[in-house]
């Protein structure tokens, strides 16, 4: 009988602890709209999720139909402060977080993660059993945690100041994707010829006005397409099938381009053939020669604008998977209007410098064929690698979650 009570003392005293201190579970509360699609793909999203920590508890509450439900919502935000509402919103622990996408995904999976391990105080169930004390503010120990792990990747570099390694990496790819897009045959043969009529002006002035007009002209355009490109993937990026339709563009502009590299002797344009450039050749003399600047103005901006339709098919979809990379990291408007100058600057690089030479020198100065077939081959095997994360690890490819 002793021995008995003796091992029932010590499994007390082993399983005690376990029994009093057991962790709560994490629960994540899914405030939803019936009809509202970013809801829908968070739902998806979640079912994944749940398979993932089966442990976590879900909670949904839809809140544009059910009164009680909207209350509720009403409450979490003042307890949070949240002065926009909308759904969807997740609250976990002392952690909300309001609207979905691919990276607010990933926050809610390394918040959920985070909880596991770490306090955890369930704020919406102090809030439905009316003692949460709305005087208090919420300390969110998770976002800190993002926030000091954010800072760490801030690098300080002498004379331009503070930069984060993960806007950094967007930016590299801007300026990379950029300058590979730049070196589109397509778009330097038609240059070429037109500096070469230039040159034989014998109004200096003349040639800078219109040659700058070309450039600054294709340079507005190609940015305006691509801004209306962002936009559009915004709203569409978080839908599987969009996403995977661009990474199939991705990887077929890839072999494309490393078909080019192999098979092509010189890098010319494939898209316009022998009798199309005959007739843009004969609107450039057209233009040129009109005694009218304003005439000859028009016509070379004119030019400009149709010459950007035959980059963007030359291309092969760097500007398609550079604005899908914009929009699963989610950065604001002025932000995607930043990083797009910083591509069309890159983008413009090569075009810039065969223009000033020539007019300095008065002489055509081309880009070595040589370099724009090395191009087909650094942005087909980018675009390759591009398009693979695109349907395997999209997270990879978002540089500036928060």
């Amino acid at each position: 009988m002793k021995r008995i009570l003796k091992y029932l003392f010590g499994f007390i005293l082993f399983f005690f602890p376990i029994f009093v201190f057991a962790k709560e579970p994490v629960t994540l509360y899914f405030f939803h709209g019936d009809g509202c699609p970013h809801c829908a793909e968070e739902e998806i999203f979640l079912k994944k999720l749940q398979k993932e920590y089966p442990d976590l508890v879900i909670k949904r509450y839809e809140v544009w139909f059910d009164e009680e439900n909207s209350q509720l919502l009403d409450q979490v935000n003042e307890a949070f402060s949240i002065t926009r509402p909308g759904v969807p919103t997740n609250v976990i622990g002392t952690t909300i977080i309001s609207g979905y996408s691919d990276p607010l995904g990933e926050k809610i999976s390394r918040a959920v993660k985070y909880y596991q391990t770490h306090e955890y105080i369930d704020v919406v169930s102090q809030i439905k059993k009316g003692s949460f004390n709305y005087n208090v503010e919420i300390v969110d120990h998770f976002s800190e945690q993002e926030k000091q792990s954010d800072e760490e990747l801030t690098v300080d570099i002498p004379f331009l100041g503070k930069y984060n390694l993960k806007q950094f990496s967007l930016m590299s790819a801007a300026a990379l994707l950029g300058l590979i897009d730049g070196f589109n045959p397509c778009a330097m043969w038609i240059l070429l010829f037109l500096i070469s009529v230039l040159i034989g002006m014998k109004d200096r002035k003349r040639m800078w006005a219109l040659g700058l007009a070309f450039l600054i002209t294709s340079a507005l355009v190609y940015m305006l397409i691509m801004l209306s490109w962002i936009t559009i993937a915004v709203k569409i990026t978080m839908i599987d099938w969009v996403r995977t339709i661009i990474a199939i563009v991705a990887i077929g502009g890839g072999v494309f381009n490393l078909r080019s590299f192999l098979t092509s002797k010189e890098s010319g344009c494939d898209v316009v053939d022998e009798k199309k450039r005959k007739k843009i050749f004969k609107k450039i003399r057209k233009f040129t020669s009109e005694k009218s600047f304003i005439i000859a103005l028009v016509g070379v901006i004119g030019l400009a604008i149709s010459v950007n339709l035959v980059e963007l098919a030359c291309s092969a979809g760097l500007p398609l998977i550079f604005t899908e990379l914009l929009a699963l990291n989610d950065v604001n408007a002025m932000t995607r209007f930043l990083y797009t100058l910083v591509y069309i600057f890159f983008f413009l690089v090569d075009d810039l410098v065969v223009f000033f030479i020539a007019m300095f020198t008065m002489k055509v100065t081309g880009i070595s064929t040589k370099y724009n077939k090395y191009s087909h081959l650094i942005g087909g095997i980018i675009m390759l690698i591009i398009g693979v994360l695109l349907i395997l690890k999209p997270g990879w490819l978002m540089f500036n979650f928060s």
